[in-house]
């Protein structure tokens, strides 16, 4: 039972839903969370204004979330309604579920009602702080969400079933255990809280304070209420409407929205929906089992390939021990490669382990608030929830079947070590009448450079006699520093990537074979581009990124950020090139700067530790690294603007520009190593790379001074 815990807690509020309000997309709020996260729109967007000018066509008005953002994950805090320009900035809050909501937008009137009944502000909205979608609400307010009396009822149960001590509701951080609890106000206080918030006197005086177990009871005991019509309060719901999958009461299909809609008995759509909740539990209930099997099968596992690797061990070392003195070195390689490969088993295994244990406790938790559910009694209550439950149901049941329910790993090590072959050629050395290969020579006709990339071929000598078995080039590392080695092959022509650009290189060629290794070639000076040239690469691009104008050109057809990133890295020198905005609807969050090679491809750029952004609105910026916000920034884009991305490695830094003008302080400091150029965007922006570009002529002066 503990498990469906996190199904009964509203997402505001963090605690048991209190009086649950059932929303149009199938999410659930505490009907006075639900007044605390209201939001008050201009008086043209008003259900009242649209159905007097002729545009409205519906009680609720769903907000056309590209026009209007109220709640951003890449938003540094804080809320804007995007949709008027007149609209002040809200400070937002988390909940104790960790969920971003918004404050009320103005102090509530002083009333002697309940804040669950009082009157909402005229032309209020509401975003879902689960899915957040958001919609304005009609002069009902409130009270045209229907309640979830399935919900409560087991909410009722599940509280019943806990031993537990009532807590205090109204502490703020522990809370203590409550002492009173008052029947009116229907609240559980502790001592301190009572004398603070409940203080006996004036109309407080006259409420009644009962222990908390009694006041469990009397709750328990209170008279479930019957669930009216939203549009018609006096009636009881007497049908259900197939086209809008809603209980409906008669009024409705005689003069409501229902009218030509069809439905049927409320009784049989009940048992209907429950046969099929019931069925989906079935499957759902089926993968769980297989869940646990898998769970044993993989705790056995690690056992396994414990053995196995105690086993590999002592083989490897018995038979490292039987070759001479020379090979202790190499003994101790293989060692540590097979304590890498049995990490990694390991590593993986365990932590499948870990996501199959976080999500058989989800499903089970799903599993048995379903089943609370399907004991309701309550036909409307329990039709207004089943089809999101169905949903959900069939979802998760989707997602046991995804290969989640087999091993990524296997208990086997894929690596033998078969010594005689090499003892064999031990006893068979002798020497050889053979001499080394001559001196290779460069071919500089077909040497070149492109960006940080160079090509370099060679061939043997003309008169040549002595074979050669491969060749061996080496590089420098752009500074006179030693060579290193950067192919060994038995081609005669390498291009190597990865250089730095601006930089001079020095190359050369060997040629072995059996009997030993050549001379060295002529060294060979080459030069990387100053510049860098270079587009996006859609090879390492998610999926939903749209390619165009040779990859220069980029947007994407997800409603989600998606990242791209440009061909070419960067490690040493100083790196400019900028973007242009070829299309900005809605106003989205773009986010430009640089990151690894292996950053996260679909979230917004900077929520991982491999990225450093900058993400802009219409309005106003933030740098973000590794999910943090930095350094608020008025001042936004639109359609036409150019974001320039400054890389300096000479001083280790990342700055950002928008329109020729720097955007905040200096991004980021003390930046190394090889960084690629990045874009996370979603469908509604297009941006088009240019590079090739000089270093701006006001940050090199700048940077001379200094």
């Amino acid at each position: 039972m503990e498990e469906m815990e996190e199904e009964l807690k509203c997402p505001v509020c963090g605690s048991f839903y209190r009086e649950p309000i059932i929303l149009p997309c199938s999410h659930n709020i505490c009907q006075a969370c639900a007044r605390n996260i209201l939001v008050q729109t201009p008086e043209s967007e008003s259900p009242q204004s649209r159905r007097a000018s002729g545009s409205g066509v519906s009680d609720y008005d769903y907000l056309d979330l590209d026009k209007m953002s109220l709640y951003s994950e890449a938003d540094s805090g804080y809320g804007s309604y995007g949709g008027f320009a007149s609209a002040p900035t809200t400070p937002c809050q988390k909940s104790p579920n960790g969920v971003r909501v918004f404050p009320p937008a103005m102090p509530p009137p002083a009333t002697h009602l309940s804040p669950a009944l009082a009157s909402v502000p005229r032309n209020s909205c509401i975003t879902c702080p689960q899915c957040h979608r958001s919609l304005i609400l009609d002069d009902r307010g409130l009270r045209g969400f229907p309640k979830n009396r399935v919900l409560e009822g087991v909410i009722d149960r599940y509280q019943q079933s806990k031993a537990a001590a009532l807590k205090c509701q109204l502490c703020e951080k522990a809370p203590k255990e409550a002492t009173v609890m008052c029947e009116q106000c229907d609240v559980f206080y502790c001592d301190p809280c009572r004398l603070r918030c409940h203080p006996p006197r004036g109309p407080l005086a006259k409420h009644r304070l009962v222990p908390p177990a009694q006041g469990r009871v009397s709750r328990r005991l209170s008279p479930r209420k019957v669930s009216t019509c939203t549009d018609h309060e006096l009636e009881n719901h007497s049908m259900y409407c197939v086209q809008c999958k809603m209980p409906v009461c008669y009024q409705c299909l005689e003069e409501g929205k229902h009218s030509s809609h069809e439905v049927k008995a409320l009784g049989a759509m009940w048992k209907l929906h429950k046969s099929q909740l019931s069925q989906a539990l079935n499957g759902l209930s089926d993968r769980a089992k297989e869940a646990k099997e898998f769970l044993v099968q993989l705790r056995n596992m690690v056992q396994q390939i414990q053995e196995n690797s105690v086993e590999f061990e002592a083989c490897l070392v018995a038979q490292c021990d039987a070759l001479i003195d020379a090979l202790n070195r190499r003994k101790a390689q293989l060692l540590a490669r097979v304590n890498k490969e049995h990490e990694h088993k390991l590593k993986v295994v365990r932590d499948q382990i870990s996501h199959c244990t976080v999500k058989l406790r989800q499903t089970t938790g799903l599993m048995e608030y379903c089943l609370e559910v399907i004991k309701e009694n309550d036909p409307s209550g329990f039709l207004q929830i089943s089809d999101a439950l169905i949903r959900r149901v069939h979802l998760t049941e989707d997602q046991w079947g995804k290969g989640t329910l087999t091993p990524r790993m296997t208990t086997d090590f894929d690596l033998s070590l078969d010594n005689s072959p090499l003892l064999q050629s031990i006893h068979q050395l002798d020497f050889v009448q053979m001499k080394v290969p001559a001196t290779p020579i460069l071919q500089l006709e077909d040497c070149c450079t492109h960006n940080n990339s160079a090509t370099l071929s060679w061939k043997q000598p003309p008169l040549s006699t002595v074979p050669a078995e491969g060749y061996i080039l080496e590089l420098d590392d752009g500074n006179g520093g030693q060579f290193r080695e950067v192919y060994v092959g038995k081609e005669t022509m390498c291009t190597v990537d990865g250089l730095h650009f601006n930089s001079t290189y020095n190359a050369r060629i060997k040629a072995f074979n059996k009997m030993g290794v050549s001379q060295y070639s002529k060294t060979l000076v080459l030069q990387t581009s100053e510049v860098a040239w270079f587009a996006f690469d859609p090879g390492s691009a998610h999926s939903d990124i749209i390619f165009s104008n040779d990859n220069l050109t980029v947007t994407c057809s997800s409603y989600d950020d998606r990242v791209v990133l440009g061909k070419t890295g960067f490690s040493k020198g100083v790196h400019y090139w900028e973007l242009t905005v070829d299309r900005y609807d809605n106003h989205p969050d773009p986010a430009f700067g640089v990151a690894r090679i292996d950053v996260m491809k679909d979230v917004m750029l900077g929520k991982d530790d491999k990225a450093w952004a900058m993400y802009v609105d219409n309005n106003r910026s933030w740098f973000m690294h590794n999910n943090s916000h930095t350094n608020r920034t008025e001042g936004g884009i639109t359609k036409g603007a150019t974001i320039g991305v400054l890389l300096d490695f000479n001083r280790k830094t990342l700055t950002f520009f928008i329109n020729d003008e720097q955007q905040g302080p200096i991004a980021f400091e003390n930046v190394e190593g090889l960084f690629f150029p990045a874009v996370s965007l979603n469908r509604n922006v297009q941006v088009t790379l240019h590079t090739g570009l000089q270093v701006p002529d006001f940050y090199s002066s700048r940077a001379s001074i200094a």
